[in-house]
């Protein structure tokens, strides 16, 4: 198994729902409103007068061998819209319950 936790503007959120749900990717668990800012580029995400959009974080956990799949769609996903900011990471899952 691993985990995928991406990390997006909220204007990704519908998309990256219908992706993990074509994926055949069922659970997942969303953060709701997130604040930050990218590492090298984009706007930050604060919510605030100055920088009023916020971002969203999902953490999904995947079959081994949908991972790299569902991370190719997501940079895809970034690439089509980059202003808008997108980043995923992956790790990998030791033990569950």
């Amino acid at each position: 198994m691993k985990a995928i936790f991406i990390s997006f503007d909220q204007a990704h959120y519908d998309a990256i729902i219908e992706l993990l749900t074509k994926s055949s990717c069922r659970g997942f668990t969303s953060f709701g409103e997130t604040q930050g800012r990218g590492t090298h580029t984009g706007d930050p995400h604060y919510g605030s007068h100055a920088w009023p959009s916020l971002g969203g974080a999902i953490l999904t956990i995947v079959e081994e061998d949908k991972a790299d799949e569902v991370l190719s769609k997501l940079k895809r996903l970034d690439e089509s819209k980059p202003k808008l900011g997108l980043r995923a990471f992956m790790w990998d899952i030791i033990k569950s319950i």
